[in-house]
């Protein structure tokens, strides 16, 4: 089939893209190459993947309306996986207008420019973010009206948004919300690269909320799974008698959660760092931080009952894997 990936050059695209070439697929990805993070990094993972000729790689904003439209006219994507997002929720707090631009803007040029195609199935990265407040595991039936940071509130705005177009242009729509991805290729804003080198360079590392904290971990290759699996089931409209939780009764649109369902404290986490890198850590204590949840655990039902799969990778495992793929890539 015809996939156009965007944020193909970031930590999940550059996997996702991956896993479509090796079953054969075509992909077109798309990638803004922002600063956010070493854009170094992104290059070299779309160096990786124009290894192949079933890959096409694309440098524009989606702000760029025009170059967004050609794009489409000249692909013609069945599946369209939306990844591209100003992405963390400490940097929402400083740069706030990059998230409605990326985020807001982003999508909305996407979804305004699919609408009179007929795209198989649209999906959508969200977040776990998103749930906010809400009594945990966080199930796809809960509400979600009250983020606790501006990130989460620009993707409950991407999650209305892809609704009202799934309804009123019937574009199959799904809203995939991760819940703490890492691995190898992981993004260095993210709180296992950013352990790993200082632990490595014997720096400290900064530790909130006296380390009570518990997160959902998905390692990538079970998230890249999951996805892979979801492309196959783009969802119908429920009706009004739906009893399917996760599926909109009023349009073909669905949230379902990717996580692998079972908490693991930040010490925990911590440990196995040192385990796999052979140093111990030198701890920087700090206040939690505004608009982080202290814990995260995801119902992961929607996702096995549709995909008959559910992520497994034990942490450390995924942290080994993690600190093998760094160490080569830095020569460290």
């Amino acid at each position: 089939m015809r996939f156009l990936v965007t944020g193909s050059a970031g930590f999940i695209g550059f996997h996702l893209c991956r896993r479509l070439i090796d079953l054969g697929h075509q992909v077109d990805g798309l990638d803004g190459m922002t600063d956010y993070y070493d854009p170094t990094l992104k290059r070299a993972r779309h160096s990786e993947l124009s290894r192949s000729n079933l890959f096409r790689a694309h440098e524009f904003l989606l702000e760029d309306v025009a170059a967004l439209k050609r794009l489409i006219e000249e692909s013609d994507p069945e599946i369209v996986i939306h990844l591209a997002a100003q992405a963390g929720v400490r940097y929402s707090i400083e740069q706030p207008s990059s998230y409605v631009s990326a985020n807001i803007v982003g999508t909305f040029n996407l979804i305004e420019a699919l609408r009179s195609r007929s795209v198989r199935h649209f999906m959508l990265a969200s977040t776990s973010s998103i749930y906010g407040a809400n009594a945990m595991p966080f199930s796809e039936a809960q509400r979600t009206d009250h983020p606790l940071s501006f990130y989460a509130a620009t993707k409950k705005a991407c999650e209305v948004m892809t609704h009202s177009y799934a309804h009123v242009w019937s574009m199959p729509t799904t809203a995939m919300r991760f819940f703490t991805v890492y691995g190898p290729w992981g993004r260095p804003d993210m709180a296992l690269f950013k352990f790993t080198r200082n632990i490595i360079e014997g720096r400290p590392i900064d530790i909130f909320n006296g380390g009570d904290m518990q997160r959902d971990f998905t390692y990538i290759d079970d998230c890249i799974e999951a996805i892979v699996r979801l492309i196959d089931c783009p969802p119908q409209c429920g009706g009004a008698e739906n009893t399917d939780p996760s599926l909109s009764s009023a349009a073909p649109w669905r949230a379902v959660n990717i996580a692998g369902g079972a908490p693991v404290a930040l010490e925990a986490y911590i440990s196995a760092i040192e385990v796999a890198t052979g140093h111990k850590a030198i701890r920087n204590e700090l206040p939690m931080q505004p608009g982080e949840p202290q814990a995260t655990l995801a119902a992961t039902d929607v996702l096995e009952r549709l995909t008959g799969f559910r992520p497994r990778t034990n942490i450390g495992e995924g942290i080994r894997a993690f600190v093998d793929w760094y160490r080569a890539f830095y020569k460290v």
